[in-house]
């Protein structure tokens, strides 16, 4: 069965390309373009990796970690960063401060991305 990937970001022509290169992985891919809308489909879709974007207008992607983590249905879904912001506080911040299992700075490769999912799915016990 394949391993389900919600990607949550603003920008629809990154959700377009990583949804056309996850797809072609072998990954379902749920896309979110706000992170209202991503809270709803982490808990309504379950998905085993997210994909979360920092910079967005409604709720920030920390905002969104944060009541990820606080939920009980969502808390132990691993959350890989995938953002603009390259700046050392705010991979430190993404990961010691809110949890987040990785961290991909945009513009990235499509092999990077894939090493981080495997990755998460991996250390989380998802990888079966």
């Amino acid at each position: 069965m394949a391993k389900k990937i919600l990607l949550i970001d603003d920008d629809v022509k990154i959700l377009k390309l990583v949804e056309i290169r996850l797809k072609a992985y072998g990954f379902e891919v749920v896309s979110a373009a706000s992170g209202t809308q991503g809270l709803e489909k982490a808990k309504s879709e379950g998905p085993d990796v997210i994909l979360l974007d920092i910079m967005m207008p409604d709720m920030d992607g920390y905002e969104v970690m944060e009541k990820l983590k606080k939920d009980e249905d969502t808390k132990a879904i691993p959350v890989i960063m995938l953002t603009a912001k390259r700046e050392i506080d705010d991979i430190v911040k993404s990961m010691s401060g809110y949890g987040a299992v990785g961290y991909i700075s945009k513009p990235f490769s499509a092999p990077e991305l894939l090493k981080k999912i495997n990755n998460a799915l991996v250390v989380f016990g998802k990888d079966k």
